[in-house]
């Protein structure tokens, strides 16, 4: 049985004053593989106050100390694929290549702030100012269970790569994975303080994050729900927040579309982490002329998709993360045929031969009109509702009849057509016939998707202030 029982404060190995200790759970297998001891709220004042010691002289250092020590957590970070890698199939049941790709991303994204920072300028001339950018202070950085490596990662590159120093709040689910990065970042010999770890619950260590008066802002990936407590406990303190919340996106299949190649694409699109992503295509919006021939192909590919081990690199859907999520997605199953939506594939109850593990039966639901619960409810799970409309307004409509809007998916041969659609979505990010991904350029949502953007030059700004200095030598010449 493994035992987490450290946290990381001021660039040490401490034991928590908290004594609460965490099953771990191997979703595959339905075991507890592990405990870790939690923190507490005094261990998060302890954390806050090292990241705050180490502020001033951090946030003095030169843009080119930063690309330094991004490129040495690159290296450091990418030395321990393995490691993240198989944390990752263990604690949460990523399949292989998934928890590969993700491991992969969690070096990367230091290179990534590399490239922002080497062309972003902190100093500019506005009339007879000048415009300062400065780091804004401790930030709090909270990131989910589902790839948990590569939020602390991409979160922690930002806010170095703008002078900040930071406490971190991982997933209490994902000890494992941060044990991991904890010793990753240890390694590069950052100033003691600048990054800082706390095991513990969103209601202990997020909520004194939340209410702190030293923390000048919280970068949050997660639920809606929990972001809006987070946004209602930092205002009292008038916290800059970035919430990088949940989704219901669209994948439109316009009616010229090739269906045996962009049906397939938008399963995918679906099944992204098992389903269990917050800008998974779970509303799948087709023509009505066309539903028959996308329902054999939907069904004919669902029923090829290989559910199981992580390890085999074959399976494409693991585990869902937990006993709870495995309950919550077949009462939406169950849900969606008393709504009135008909079952084209999969259904409630375990595939066969894998009883043991949290697993689901990947499904797509037909006959579902847009205002059921299936088709506007986050599920996190492989569960896909497929919805008719007459014509390109109607399935604009639709795909815009959401409380979300982060993600949204469109397909079309005409690609200018394409592009026509995609600009009239509410969703901070389109991808056109594919799952693209471009790191430089903003991630976060619309609606209640979110507030603000993660990742490139928009993302690097949500840790910098602008100060003004106006008057001064040069600007009486």
């Amino acid at each position: 049985m493994r035992l987490i029982d450290k946290i990381y404060i001021g660039g040490e190995y401490i034991t928590p004053r908290g004594e609460q200790l965490f099953d771990l759970y191997n979703p595959a297998k339905g075991e507890v593989v592990g405990r870790v001891r939690l923190g507490n709220a005094e261990d998060t004042r302890h954390a806050i106050s090292a990241a705050k010691r180490a502020f001033p002289a951090f946030s003095r250092s030169t843009k080119q100390d930063r690309i330094g020590l991004l490129h040495t957590l690159h290296d450091v970070v990418a030395a321990r694929e393995n490691a993240l890698a198989e944390a990752m199939i263990v604690e949460y049941g990523a399949p292989l290549p998934r928890a590969y790709g993700t491991a992969k991303h969690a070096a990367q994204v230091f290179l990534d702030a590399v490239k922002t920072l080497e062309s972003y300028d902190f100093n500019r001339r506005i009339g007879a100012a000048d415009v300062v950018m400065m780091p804004i202070g401790v930030v709090g950085l909270i990131t989910p269970w589902n790839a948990n490596a590569g939020f602390i990662c991409s979160k922690l590159s930002m806010a170095i790569a703008a002078g900040c120093t930071a406490v971190i709040k991982p997933s209490e689910m994902s000890a494992i994975q941060t044990e991991a990065v904890i010793e990753a970042l240890h390694a590069a010999g950052l100033p003691p303080g600048v990054f800082n770890v706390v095991n513990g619950l969103g209601d202990v260590v997020g909520a004194e994050i939340s209410i702190s008066p030293d923390i000048a802002k919280i970068s949050f990936t997660g639920s809606t729900a929990v972001g809006k407590t987070i946004l209602k406990a930092g205002a009292e303190t008038l916290k800059r927040v970035t919430l990088e919340l949940g989704g219901k996106s669209p994948s439109i299949i316009l009616d010229d579309a090739d269906l045996e190649v962009v049906v397939p694409l938008a399963i995918d699109a679906g099944f992204i982490n098992s389903g269990q992503a917050c800008l998974a295509g779970t509303r799948i919006l087709v023509p009505e002329g066309k539903l028959d021939e996308v329902s054999r192909i939907a069904k004919s590919t669902v029923e090829n998709i290989r559910v199981g081990d992580p390890r085999d690199p074959k399976t494409v859907i693991g585990p869902m993360v937990s006993e709870k999520q495995w309950r919550r997605v077949q009462d939406y199953l169950r849900l969606g045929t008393e709504e009135g939506a008909h079952v084209l594939v999969g259904g409630v109850g375990k595939p066969p031969g894998l009883e043991d593990g949290y697993f689901v039966n990947p499904t797509v639901f037909v006959d579902v009109k847009n205002d059921m619960r299936i088709a506007r409810e986050e599920i996190f799970g492989p569960v896909l509702s497929i919805i008719t409309y007459r014509d390109e307004e109607e399935a604009i409509r639709l795909a815009n009849d959401t409380t979300y809007g982060l993600q949204a998916y469109v397909f079309s041969r005409d690609v200018m057509r394409a592009e026509r659609v995609a600009s009239q979505i509410d969703a901070g990010r389109v991808a056109i016939n594919g799952i693209a991904h471009e790191p430089l350029a903003p991630f976060g949502g619309f609606k209640q998707s979110g507030i603000g953007r993660e990742l490139g030059v928009f993302g690097l700004e949500t840790y910098l202030e602008p100060k003004t200095l106006v008057g001064g030598g040069r600007a009486a010449a």
